[in-house]
């Protein structure tokens, strides 16, 4: 087999992701990774992301941290919490991310916020557990929500720390991101308005958001996207409207930060 046939044959078998929404919990969400070899680029979620490693080390960026969680552990990043994961770039990383909205974890909790200050578990109980819903979220006759709840309350109880954790906001900056979302973003440009050279003001912004202002404004495209997805049907409109050129550029970037394109996440 010749170098392009075997680039061929490595395509058809990695990047095999599936996206589901699940009806259950305030809008479960899961994201079935199969040797996945695209990096997700530093990027936040409003859920706490629970990842159930099953293939190859599991490797985690935060501002201040570089984690590797080995197969058979749980990895855990909270809510709005700066976060990148590169992959292995050949053989893929598999793994089952369950994102789980924040009341559900704080209702667990006695209505007390959660916050996992340890990002890497290791629990054999938890990972059968959650392996177990993964493995059996489709079957009709499974009490989802039961089973899941089950092992989430060991996680919470387990784990859970009682620091208290507040997130960044982008107060300086938030109007206007707001208001330029679809233009396209010139970092020279959006200083002078602010009267700052462009060194200090992506400093400034990433000092307050944990991001750059190109990943923070892909970001805010992203979440708009999904929300268009569960109504519109035409994905070149979709794009436009996100401020992308066309449908591949949108999936390009779709893909990046939620391993699927828009058109498996609009059928999950």
């Amino acid at each position: 087999m010749n170098i392009k046939g075997v680039d061929k044959k490595l395509a058809d078998t990695h990047n095999i992701s599936t996206y589901h929404k699940i009806p259950i919990l305030d809008g479960l969400e899961l994201l079935n990774a199969k040797k996945h070899t695209i990096d997700f680029p530093f990027h936040t979620h409003h859920t706490f992301n629970i990842a159930l490693i099953l293939n190859q080390t599991f490797y985690t960026k935060l501002n201040d941290k570089f984690l590797q969680a080995p197969i058979g552990t749980i990895s855990i990043t909270n809510p709005n919490e700066v976060h990148a994961t590169p992959c292995d770039n050949k053989l893929g990383n598999s793994f089952f991310t369950f994102y789980v909205a924040p009341d559900v974890l704080k209702t667990l909790n006695s209505g007390r916020d959660v916050f996992f200050e340890d990002k890497i578990i290791y629990d054999r109980d938890l990972v059968n557990g959650f392996h177990y819903f993964a493995e059996h979220f489709n079957n009709p006759a499974l009490n989802l929500e039961k089973e899941l709840l089950n092992v989430l309350e060991k996680l919470v109880s387990r784990y859970a720390s009682s620091m208290y954790f507040s997130d960044k906001k982008t107060i300086l900056f938030q109007d206007f991101i707001g208001e330029n979302l679809m233009e396209k973003f010139s970092l020279t440009d959006t200083a002078k308005r602010f009267g700052l050279d462009k060194y200090k003001f992506l400093r400034l912004f990433k000092h307050e958001t944990g991001l750059t202002p190109n990943n923070y404004i892909l970001l805010q495209r992203i979440e708009k996207c999904k929300k268009l997805l569960t109504k519109e049907t035409d994905l070149m409109e979709v794009a436009i409207e996100t401020g992308f050129y066309d449908v591949a550029h949108l999936s390009r970037h779709f893909k990046r930060f939620t391993g699927v394109t828009p058109s498996e996440y609009k059928k999950a």
